[in-house]
């Protein structure tokens, strides 16, 4: 199905604020997520077998401790960080779906999905800059959003969250194929070999076209992992009795008996997975499902493995 379910819409919006629910404040639920999810585990995308010293940059607050050279303060007369690299570390990309539909926030979900999305990225970010890695986000937006470029350390983890606060849902994109070609040509020109590339959509009102664009950012060395984000209600259509079910992108409208349609609904939905899988896999890329009602915790360890397991 390509339209998300919704009970009768008041009509349709242009741009949509966000509905943060009880995510917020971002900065301290993402911090939290983050440490929740890599309790005990590896605080880096990339330190392991085969890292070779690259260099070093300018120290710049929340960098790791660990990595400060000492030795260079005494040459330099200020702080630099030794940097290093494998043929899997460029740092870290998101992509996030900032369309209409990813404002709807339906009764069980704790927040708007883009809200969810957000604190996820936010959270990766949080691991990323922690382990030296570099974050970048870009948004697919009826209206073109600027790219945030690479950045380091604490003021790139308050860059990335200061940039996912300010962003609204805007627009229908559900023809706009040039609305997710645009986005990934801002990502792919910049992304090296060995980045990690992480796109956060509900997939529900991409154009015909948008997952080989999306896929076409993997291969050639770049793992790249989709989480689909849904509100619970769009997983399991558990409406009751007749209900009116109207698109936020596009003007499609049903009138229906949600028991008579909910194996049809969610045997299209598992075809569309089906679709982004096979385009996916053709590039060593992952897709995952979440919904926006899930522990935070344990959504962003899964992608945490997800993208272990891709990168291997």
């Amino acid at each position: 199905m390509n339209h998300a379910p919704r009970r009768a819409a008041r009509g349709r919006l242009a741009q949509l604020p966000i509905d943060w629910g009880a995510l917020t404040p971002l900065r301290l639920s993402a911090q939290l997520v983050a440490d929740g999810a890599y309790a005990g585990m590896h605080r880096s995308f990339r330190r392991g077998a085969g890292v070779e010293f690259s260099g070093h940059r300018p120290y710049v607050p929340g960098d790791d401790l660990r990595f400060l050279d000492r030795r260079s303060l005494m040459r330099h007369d200020h702080l630099m960080v030794r940097q290093f690299e494998t043929d899997t570390d460029r740092g870290l990309w998101l992509l996030l779906d900032a369309s209409a539909s990813m404002s709807f926030r339906g009764a069980a979900a704790a927040a708007a999905k883009l809200a969810y999305a957000s604190l996820l990225a936010a959270a990766l970010g949080r691991v990323a800059v922690s382990g030296q890695d570099a974050v970048a986000a870009g948004w697919i937006s009826a209206e073109p959003l600027a790219l945030m470029p690479p950045a380091f350390g604490r003021p790139g983890f308050e860059r990335l969250v200061d940039r996912l606060e300010a962003v609204t849902a805007v627009g229908s994109i559900h023809e706009q194929l040039r609305a997710v070609s645009d986005a990934v040509r801002g990502i792919g020109r910049r992304v090296g070999r060995g980045s990690i590339v992480v796109v956060f959509s509900d997939l529900l009102d991409l154009p015909p076209g948008a997952a080989g664009e999306i896929a076409a950012m993997g291969g050639r060395g770049r793992a790249l992992v989709v989480v689909q984000v849904l509100d619970p209600c769009e997983r399991d259509l558990d409406f009751r009795g007749k209900v009116r079910l109207r698109a936020i992108e596009g003007s499609a409208e049903v009138v229906t008996a949600a028991a008579a349609v909910r194996a049809l609904y969610q045997q299209r939905l598992e075809a569309q997975r089906s679709e982004w899988r096979q385009h996916l896999v053709r590039v060593g890329g992952r897709l995952l499902t979440v919904t926006s009602s899930d522990d935070p915790v344990r959504a962003l360890r899964e992608i945490l493995v997800t993208v272990a397991q891709v990168r291997r």
